[in-house]
């Protein structure tokens, strides 16, 4: 049996026991998630008729994803802590925030991207998952550092605004708490 591209990563990933991917949502989109199997990124909720009533990205944000392609994705963070929740619930797009939390074996699945920062921010450069092995911070990411120190705060900084990219669709199965 031939190795996937992402399982180098994932064996990274297995010597942090806290590793895990999360997408957040206002508690009142829960249902809709669970009624639908799973998250569906922006062009497949169109595709599919699927409305969800509380949105975390504003249509600016919504506007350049489409513009890029990234309508197509679900767009998912290394931790539970996102600057993106933070100004969703500021400008009152959502309420209540759940950060859901995705298992790594979702890298399984094909044609995932990754994104060294705000996915949709002019220059970033995209790339698959297979490549980014050595760009991702795992040891920031899922290791204690005291955000006090300078050099850890820019790093911690730097690797949350970082995203996974899953084509159309987050399966249920790999929503650990919803």
């Amino acid at each position: 049996m031939n190795a996937k591209p992402n399982d180098e990563i994932k064996k990274i990933l297995m010597a942090y026991p806290k590793s895990a991917f999360y997408h957040f949502t206002d508690i009142r989109n829960i249902d809709l998630i669970k009624q639908h199997k799973g998250l569906y990124s922006i062009k497949k909720q169109i595709e599919l008729g699927i409305e969800v009533q509380h949105p975390g990205g504003n249509n600016i944000s919504r506007k350049i994803d489409k513009t890029r392609g990234l309508d197509a994705y679900v767009h998912l963070c290394f931790n539970d802590n996102h600057q993106m929740e933070y100004r969703a619930k500021e400008d009152g797009r959502i309420g209540e925030s759940k950060f859901l939390k995705i298992d790594t074996d979702i890298l399984d699945l094909d044609e995932i991207m990754y994104s060294p920062g705000v996915a949709n921010k002019t220059g970033t450069q995209i790339v698959p998952i297979s490549t980014a092995i050595k760009q991702i911070d795992y040891e920031i990411l899922y290791k204690y550092h005291d955000f006090r120190i300078p050099e850890y705060k820019n790093r911690i900084q730097l690797a949350q605004k970082c995203e996974i990219l899953i084509p159309n669709h987050v399966p249920v199965d790999y929503i650990e708490n919803i």
